[in-house]
């Protein structure tokens, strides 16, 4: 395979007051080429964290996106670090190496909550943190994706389970 196929996450968006983090796998294409977290219009990540935080995000800039959810506790990243992945689907990442989760997580104080965006994120990051699970409350999530296809009300209802965690 190509470099070209060789795919890097983008750096944590945390901060010391940071409750909830919220893992995806690895950026799809379309955030890949514009450098932010669920850029594609289809992906539900923005409208579900609206209804998490209560704050309607989709409308907002991506950096005051960003801006709200550190606000309200709630940071972002990736168990995957690099891959190799032919398009966005997840069934595509192949050799991967994972982040370091155990380290993010020990510089976090506040975190009490990990959100797993998608079956694969679950996978990856419950493996990397096992010896942290019992001291953190684990949430698997449908994903985000439009390549998940649950309606969307249930999606919403999946995560809504992160508004104890705020």
């Amino acid at each position: 395979m190509s470099d070209e196929l060789r795919k890097r996450c983008f750096d944590p968006v945390v901060n010391p007051h940071t409750r909830l983090l919220v893992l995806g796998s690895l950026p799809g294409e379309k955030s890949l080429a514009e450098g932010r977290y669920y850029a594609h219009k289809q992906n539900a990540f923005w409208y579900l964290m609206s209804q998490v935080i209560g704050v309607d995000l989709v409308p907002l800039e991506y950096p005051a996106r960003l801006t709200t959810l550190l606000a309200h506790g709630v940071g972002l990243w990736d168990v995957i670090a690099e891959a190799r992945r032919d398009g966005s689907l997840d069934s595509n990442i192949k050799q991967h190496r994972s982040n370091d989760l155990p380290g993010l997580i020990q510089s976090l104080p506040a975190l009490t909550t990990i959100g797993f965006n998608g079956r694969t994120a679950a996978k990856v990051g419950r493996k990397q943190i096992a010896t942290l699970a019992d001291q953190l409350n684990l949430i698997e999530l449908p994903s985000s994706s439009p390549a998940y296809t649950m309606a969307l009300a249930q999606k919403r209802e999946a995560w809504l389970a992160l508004r104890a965690s705020r």
